[in-house]
């Protein structure tokens, strides 16, 4: 049998051939991404020119701690050179500065100490996050390691309804399906084509919550499109043999998909329809992340608030997920049209999303969110509750508030 994409890219990488299921595998690494600090005692590297540094989870820097961490940083982009920094003012959610930037390409590994590093797999780029120890030894010595696991294809078949996103995708296969600890995910089918990049890299980002261990987008006419006069290098896409063995195959009707909304505390076996908690009062709505930080999910916000107001009593914070959204945000008149219904738009940063700065939550108060988590204790107090929907079940719950369908706007 042949291999998957995902196997073809850890064989390309390796000084095998062929890899399966099971396989421990040597990798070298494409692009190693740091944020926000790098250790001080580093003495060599194995290439600058393969390190991505920059600030996102806590920008501007909210402590005098952070902001040691990023001096620290800047120190070390002085030491070795390295080009591509993204600094105070440049800077953005590592995640969304990577796609944005064409540093994620097709065909690549990409390694990051961020458990969403699975966001690149939307550009073909097979990412996965890395502990500290391991993220020291691929910046010293440009190599790693994976078990290889069995991988899981994804049919999307149809286009979605309106008023219905990609990330009601990415909700509604973990209510069905359950986690894919482990596993693999690899995306096909005739639904592809109307599912754009910003679509794609939520998927991608969300699978994270699903346990996944890559997620992996095709290389078709769509991301070709995205990467033309963007990517900062040359690359070779990865596709699947046309024998590639899958452990399991799920095809996903989008045409039959409402709204859905994560319930607090999980996403395996907890998503479902907006309809089973509409009418749930909310103190907070956020849309902001590495899962749907984007212009396009600022135009989804502004389109459901114009005209509105926030309700009383709830708090509306937007963040955008690089300075480049902001300004392009603000061009398009996105940003004044979400802060004349009274909503908060912050600095380009994780922000709120990792209970970091920015919107954290209070003891009893119940969040609204399209960020990334909606564990315990994520975003504040151990004692708020978490519901996760899309940009514009967020911003319709913001204005009528309480969780709102967006069809109902």
């Amino acid at each position: 049998m042949g291999m998957t994409t995902v196997e073809k890219i850890l064989a390309n990488h390796s000084d095998q051939s062929k890899v399966s299921p099971g396989d421990v595998v040597v990798v070298d690494v494409d692009v190693a991404v740091f944020f926000d600090w790098m250790r001080p005692d580093v003495v060599k590297i194995f290439d600058p020119d393969k390190l991505v540094l920059l600030h996102d989870h806590q920008v501007p820097a909210p402590t005098v701690r952070a902001a040691n961490m990023a001096k620290q940083m800047r120190e070390f982009v002085d030491k070795f050179k390295v080009k591509n920094y993204f600094p105070v003012g440049q800077h953005g959610i590592s995640h969304v500065l990577l796609a944005q930037e064409g540093l994620a390409l097709p065909g690549q590994i990409l390694a990051n100490p961020d458990s969403h590093t699975c966001s690149s797999g939307a550009l073909n780029c097979l990412a996965r996050g890395m502990g500290p120890s391991e993220m020291t030894h691929i910046l010293c010595k440009g190599k790693s390691w994976f078990i290889v696991g069995p991988t899981t294809k994804v049919n999307l078949e149809g286009e979605l309804p309106e008023h219905v996103y990609a990330r009601d995708i990415i909700h509604y296969i973990p209510g069905q399906y359950g986690d894919f600890a482990g596993r693999n995910l690899e995306w096909h089918g005739d639904g592809l084509p109307s599912i754009g990049m910003d679509g794609r890299l939520t998927m991608a980002t969300i699978s994270a919550e699903l346990s996944a261990e890559f997620s992996l987008f095709p290389y078709d006419d769509v991301l070709e499109e995205y990467l033309k006069g963007r990517a900062k290098s040359a690359y070779e896409p990865a596709y699947p043999d046309f024998d590639a063995e899958y452990e399991a195959v799920i095809t996903v009707d989008l045409s039959s998909l409402e709204p859905q909304v994560v319930k607090p505390g999980r996403v395996a076996w907890n998503s479902g329809s907006v309809s089973e908690v509409a009418g749930q009062k909310v103190d907070q709505a956020f849309i902001g992340s590495c899962a749907n930080g984007r212009l396009s999910d600022f135009a989804v916000a502004a389109e459901v608030v114009k005209g509105h107001k926030v309700a009383p009593g709830v708090r509306f914070i937007v963040t955008p997920g690089s300075q480049e959204i902001l300004k392009q945000a603000v061009r398009a008149g996105y940003v004044e049209t979400l802060m004349e219904a009274g909503a908060v738009v912050t600095s380009s940063t994780c922000g709120a999303c990792f209970g970091g700065h920015m919107g954290l939550l209070a003891d009893g108060e119940v969040c609204i969110t399209a960020s990334t988590r909606n564990f315990k204790g994520r975003m504040g107090s151990a004692e708020a509750e978490i519901f996760m929907g899309s940009p514009a079940t967020v911003a319709a719950s913001a204005i009528r508030g309480v969780i709102t369908d967006p069809r109902d706007m």
